[in-house]
Order: structure tokens, then C-alpha cells, then sequence
């Protein structure tokens, strides 16, 4: 075989392992999402672009605040997947009334809302194995108060990072 043809086989064997390695981060390790609403403002904005977590979330506890990425259920509506902020965990009384979320009768403290939900909703009791969701813009967010809980096996991966915009890098607050 000759130099050219080595170094054109060379080069598609090189092409062909970063495109498998590419498909296995992307599957179980790590995925891209950019946010096509605004339910989530003001602590994720339109258009922003997060890194989600696939891989060792399915190793640890989901816990309340945690930002999550989800194929959406049938019942709402949606066809792509969601992101939310995981507000009652499996067995707690979920109440929201007068503009605050209660958790077990208990006000939860949420500093990153901008409008508190101006809705009256349950109180329900969230079953084994799902999740109460939410997102930061209450008065705009196709969410748990609108279509249930969320089963446990729909979560895909925690937000891990917004890596844009530049001016936005980093870790989301919970």
C-alpha cells in the first residue's frame, strides 16, 4: 500500500474513534442541552447552553433544588426533553397556596424565583419512586403543578454546568 492511501486510512481510523468515543460520552456520560424557553428564569435563560450530568447522578441521591433533565411525560404535552428544579421527593405532602411551596407543611425558602407561583395547587403526596418539579418562573412553566409527578426512570442527568455564555461559566446555585 502506498504512503497516500496509509495516510488516508490513518486518518479515517482517526476520524472513526473520535466519532465512537463522541457517541459514548454523549449517550451515557455527558450531554449538551441548549434551553428553549424561559421556564427556568431567571436562573437559567433562553438560549443558554448547559452541560448535563448522565453518568453519576445514577450514582447519587436526587435531591431537593437539584436541577434535572427529563423526558417529559405523556400527559405533558411536550415531546422534547425538560428541564426543572426538583422540589418534593418521594413520600413528602406538597402544597403551594398564598405564593409560597409548601414541603411537609413547611415553607420551602426559594431565593432564586422572580414571581412566586400565583396558584393555588394540592396538597398531594408525592409517590415512591417520583418527583415533584418545578421551574423558576412559576407564572410560565409547563411543570408538575400542571401534569404530576415525575417518575423517577424519566430523569435523564442533573445540570452539572452552563458553559454559555462566556459571562454566565459555571456550576447552577441550588
Amino acid at each position: 500500500m502506498n504512503k497516500r492511501w496509509k495516510g488516508l486510512l490513518e486518518a479515517v481510523e482517526v476520524l472513526a474513534v473520535a466519532l465512537i468515543l463522541s457517541l459514548v460520552v454523549r449517550t451515557f456520560i455527558l450531554d449538551n442541552r441548549i434551553v428553549p424557553s424561559g421556564s427556568m428564569l431567571p436562573t437559567i435563560q433562553l438560549q443558554d447552553r448547559l452541560l448535563v450530568d448522565k453518568l453519576l447522578f445514577k450514582f447519587s441521591t436526587i435531591e431537593r433544588k437539584d436541577i434535572v433533565v427529563f423526558h417529559p411525560t405523556p400527559s405533558s404535552g411536550e415531546k422534547d426533553d425538560l428541564v426543572k428544579r426538583v422540589i418534593g421527593l418521594p413520600g413528602e405532602k406538597i402544597e403551594i397556596k398564598n405564593g409560597h411551596v409548601l414541603v411537609n407543611e413547611t415553607a420551602l425558602e426559594e431565593n432564586y424565583l422572580l414571581d412566586k407561583p400565583d396558584y393555588q395547587y394540592g396538597p398531594v403526596t408525592v409517590p415512591a419512586d417520583s418527583y415533584f418539579v418545578l421551574g423558576d418562573n412559576r407564572p410560565a412553566s409547563n411543570d408538575s403543578h400542571m401534569w404530576g409527578f415525575l417518575p423517577k426512570e424519566n430523569i435523564t442527568g442533573k445540570v452539572w454546568v452552563r458553559y454559555w455564555p462566556l459571562s454566565s461559566f459555571g456550576k447552577l446555585d441550588r
